[in-house]
């Protein structure tokens, strides 16, 4: 369901379920950045997805 004052969604989880690209570049990540981005869960657009993993894989998830 998409958040009616944000162009995302709720959460990553809602990101995730709703739009297969995010959910296809998702289970592409290594297991650890995924985890790492299930606790955060503030995710709500495919860009911050992507902008977040990126810097998770440049510092390592607990960097």
């Amino acid at each position: 369901m998409k958040h009616s004052r944000l162009s995302g969604y709720l959460c990553l989880t809602d990101l995730l379920d709703q739009d297969l690209s995010a959910y296809e570049y998702f289970q592409t990540l290594p297991t650890d950045v995924r985890e790492e981005l299930k606790r955060e869960d503030s995710i709500t657009t495919f860009d911050e997805l992507q902008a977040r993993a990126a810097h998770l894989r440049q510092t390592g998830p607990l960097g």
